[in-house]
């Protein structure tokens, strides 16, 4: 049975990433990219969809122990677990070293005191746990070949299998190491070369310490900030630039329910708030690699602006369902593909546009199609900013006139209008002023209720939508403006849990609502943070700094922080670890950092 969503652990090479769990076993994995099929699916099903799990040798009916303890080793993905067992201790070392050839998971089995009895179960299962792979030795390396791929054990410690799992029993004393290595190689393609565990983790090692020392951000947040960066770090696909919004699909917004997503892929608006961390946190080749992958992936079409893409700009992301996975939890169905890929989101022109004025004004190189995409952008928004559309949330009923939507297509307005005159576009100056004035005018008429003081999520709703907490901070009006203060007391009032988190809009339970789906959800960390900046922006920073501090509570033991934070139930829901929480976290941050809100 996999473990909650708080007791994984992320490692990865920045192409794919693993989540492993607290008792050893590796639950999730996809190889060779975070979109592939997953070999190790036993996180959303059971062992028999696939697992790794290296621990102390129990009986053989046991339950696995979990970890006495466990911690990234510095600022780094390098996961140690140790156990203290009546016999000794043991260390486990778990890593994925930055890829220059075949990706590689590797587990360092460390004797630390006494004599400790270690087992390793290893079952693989191709295509998301639906087929068992042909394993067989060729010469002392063990191989598990399925159609395309093939995964190469190499171990020095003896391997048998049994009921379709390769298993090795070792014992270690103080200071001895046992290596495991799992390569992954396209099966028609020779074997991958032999690992060198020790030299990788070294390599390893140095690569996050020399990646880390590129951070400008040295305040009282900073252990929360680094760990949050490197996170992002490595959900992002090194080839090509694109970052995952999640390396993982289907974890339940709500356990036992149906808002199970794939996550595997690269929303423009996760990634464009990523790279704003990134560069105000100084990083800016990540920044200039994101850039460069929205050019390629919109090349030739940026009217038809897809709302996400493949980690390689693929625009074709259909979406099924695997009816032989369970689900985590039994939270079905599971889902691979988004077919949320082709809905109108208006917003994301403005979070585009925002990041491509961020990266100009922070100095990163300029780039004349950057420059042509964001004018393309315009035309497209001149022409269709009044229609409805699915909004932030990507709800599945109906669409409407969502007021954030509208707000960013302002954002995306008002930030062209700053290129031009800075003088490095060109652009119908006049009647773009008139265009931003005629959608922020739109919005205060018809987004705004007087009686309540407060914007609603949409044209004529009275609902509340806690992405309008971004009014103030895109700049749409200033956080001193009445309608602005209203809006997040009003938040604060009908969308926060007994815990002051918040929720993204209201939910209905039983029936469908807005978003065209049954059942609830989490507070939403994203829109908990939002809150925190908001109330820093408006002078309540101390009440700021304790939100902010709630919420830093919600990480695991290692830092990680999934979409969502259920708080019936007191634990982590949604995909994880999820970019969408992170990145806000960094914001607010440096906001409370740059107030002087912070506790001594």
């Amino acid at each position: 049975m996999a473990g909650r969503i708080e007791d994984y652990a992320l490692i990865g090479d920045m192409q794919t990433a693993a989540l492993v769990c607290r008792d050893g076993s590796v639950d999730w994995l996809c190889l060779p990219r975070f979109d592939s099929h997953a070999i190790f699916a036993g996180l959303l099903g059971t062992e028999e969809h696939g697992f790794w799990r290296v621990g102390p040798a129990g009986p053989a009916d046991g339950e696995p122990v979990p970890a006495d303890r466990r911690r990234y080793v510095g600022d780094s993905l390098i996961l140690e677990s140790e156990w203290d067992t009546p016999r000794g201790t043991v260390r486990v070392t778990d890593f994925m070293p930055p890829r220059e050839g075949a990706p590689q998971l590797i587990r360092i089995v460390e004797g630390v005191s006494g004599r400790v009895r270690m087992r390793s179960a290893l079952r693989m299962r191709f295509s998301y746990g639906r087929i068992v792979p042909w394993v067989h030795k060729v010469g002392e390396r063990t191989v598990a070949v399925a159609g395309p791929d093939s995964v190469w054990l190499d171990t020095d410690a003896e391997t048998h299998g049994k009921d379709l799992t390769t298993y090795s029993e070792f014992t270690v004393n103080p200071g001895d190491r046992v290596t495991f290595t799992l390569s992954w190689q396209p099966s028609h393609k020779e074997p991958p070369a032999l690992p060198d565990p020790e030299g990788s983790l070294e390599a390893t090692a140095d690569f996050w310490r020399e990646w880390v020392e590129h951070c400008t951000y040295h305040g009282p947040y900073r252990e929360a900030v680094i760990r949050s960066l490197i996170t992002l770090k490595a959900l992002t696909y090194a080839p090509t630039g694109g970052i995952v919004a999640a390396p993982t699909t289907s974890l339940p917004e709500e356990i036992g329910g149906v808002r199970n997503w794939d996550y595997r892929y690269t929303w423009l608006r996760d990634a464009a708030i990523t790279l704003s961390s990134m560069l105000r946190t100084g990083y800016r080749e990540e920044a200039r690699a994101w850039r460069d992958w929205l050019l390629r992936a919109v090349a030739g079409d940026p009217e038809n602006l897809q709302i996400m893409y493949g980690i390689a700009g693929e625009r074709e992301l259909g979406e099924a369902e695997l009816d032989w996975l369970p689900g985590y939890e039994n939270s079905g169905p599971v889902r691979v593909g988004n077919g949320a890929a082709n809905q109108l989101q208006l917003d994301v022109y403005g979070e585009v546009t925002e990041a491509l004025h961020l990266a100009h004004m922070t100095g990163l190189s300029r780039n004349d199609y950057a420059s042509l995409l964001q004018i393309k952008l315009i035309n497209y928004l001149e022409k269709h900013w009044d229609q409805p559309d699915e909004g932030i949330w990507e709800v599945r009923g109906p669409r409407r006139h969502f007021v954030h939507s509208k707000v960013m297509a302002w954002v995306a307005v008002d930030r062209t209008i700053k290129l031009i005159e800075s003088g490095d576009a060109d652009g119908p100056l006049e009647r773009w002023y008139a265009l931003r004035d005629e959608i922020h005018r739109d919005v205060c008429e018809k987004g705004y209720d007087p009686e309540r003081n407060t914007f609603t999520q949409s044209y004529g709703s009275k609902e509340l939508d806690a992405s309008l907490l971004l009014i103030p901070q895109m700049g749409f009006l200033p956080p001193d403006d009445k309608r602005v203060i209203g809006t997040i007391e009003a938040i604060q009032r009908e969308l926060s849990t007994e815990d002051g988190f918040v929720l993204r809009y209201p939910t209905s339970g039983e029936e469908a609502g807005v978003d065209g789906l049954e059942g609830d959800e989490g507070a939403f960390l994203a829109c908990s943070f939002w809150l925190a900046d908001d109330l820093a922006m408006i002078g309540r920073v101390d009440e700021a700094r304790s939100l902010f501090e709630r919420l830093l509570a919600l990480r695991n033991d290692l830092g990680l922080l999934a979409e969502e934070w259920d708080p019936r139930l007191q634990r982590q829901v949604g995909n994880f670890p999820q970019a969408f929480s992170h990145v806000p976290l960094i914001d607010t941050a440096l906001r409370l950092t740059a107030s002087g809100a912070y506790g001594g």
